[in-house]
């Protein structure tokens, strides 16, 4: 059985000179030094001891290299986030489209300053659809009406409606985006949309034509260009009386244009009803009065 004294806890010398020399240092086994942690201890109110985060440089470069950077805009990642929205997001942006009002401003309190290109998409795809089998649907019509016009599916209206749509929705915002960047320059107190903003705006201003584009293309038009003028006016309304005019009729003028040419493109007038020749009476040969012959003399 060993000693009692044998059992007993000994200092080592050695290692209580070297924790006076260093005592921001710890002795581990084999007489190696290494480098203590520094933690910080802080007493909340009731009074319990924590331990707070590690003040590290290490700790921090983790973190910094833990960030989420911004990827890049010829990543798949940057455009990922234009089409984050939900259902509810998209049914309250249609819903802000359909009822345009003065002073309700599109991009303020309905994109809330995050534009999504998933309902702008859609809404320009289902239109050029519904444009092409409507106009192929007119045809048929026209047939059935005159049978000396010969039906045949015209498949090509799909990539003329889809051409026209996904231009107009693009290089009009482009354009009139630009124009807005070059008055902000002149007028400081101008504040333009951003691009993808005024494409956004565009978009959903598209979509009153697809319920309508049969019934009433006039309606539509009115409905989609009060839209798009209650929301650039906060905009332009601080630029010169001159350019605002011009600029908000510019805007109604090609979405005019963009109506009227896909009235008269896809949706062919019809032919009028071909009427019922008139009863005409048969002919019946004259009636000829044979009158008597003379009566003859009793001297003859």
């Amino acid at each position: 059985m060993a000693a009692a004294d044998e059992l007993a806890f000994h200092e080592f010398e050695e290692a209580t000179n070297l924790l006076a020399q260093t005592p921001n240092e710890a002795t581990t086994r084999g007489d190696q030094l290494v480098p203590q942690r520094h933690v910080a201890v802080a007493m909340d109110s009731g009074g319990s001891y924590g331990a707070e985060d590690e003040v590290e440089e290490s700790d921090k470069t983790a973190l910094l290299q833990e960030e989420k950077q911004q990827p890049g805009f010829w990543t798949f990642g940057y455009y990922q986030s234009f089409f984050d929205v939900d259902t509810a997001q998209v049914l309250d942006r249609i819903k802000g489209s359909l009822l345009p009002r003065p002073g309700h401003n599109f991009v303020r309190h309905r994109l809330r300053n995050r534009p999504d290109l998933y309902g702008p998409f859609w809404i320009c795809a289902t239109l050029a659809f519904v444009l092409a089998v409507t106009g192929n649907l007119t045809l048929v019509l026209a047939q059935r009406r005159d049978p000396s016009i010969h039906y045949s599916p015209q498949f090509h209206k799909v990539t003329v409606a889809g051409t026209a749509i996904y231009c107009y929705a693009w290089l009009v915002p482009l354009a009139l985006w630009g124009f807005l960047q070059w008055r902000k320059g002149v007028r400081e107190r101008m504040g333009p949309y951003t691009f993808l903003e005024t494409v956004c705006v565009y978009g959903y201003s598209l979509f009153v034509f697809i319920p309508t584009v049969w019934l009433s293309g006039a309606l539509a038009l009115a409905l989609s260009a009060a839209g798009l003028v209650f929301t650039l006016w906060p905009v332009v309304r601080e630029d010169s009386r001159l350019a605002a005019v011009l600029l908000l009729s510019v805007v109604v003028l090609l979405h005019a244009l963009l109506a009227t040419g896909c009235k008269f493109y896809f949706f062919q007038p019809l032919p009028p009803e071909p009427a019922a020749p008139p009863h005409q009476a048969t002919s019946q040969p004259p009636t000829v009065v044979l009158s008597p012959p003379p009566p003859r003399s009793a001297a003859a």
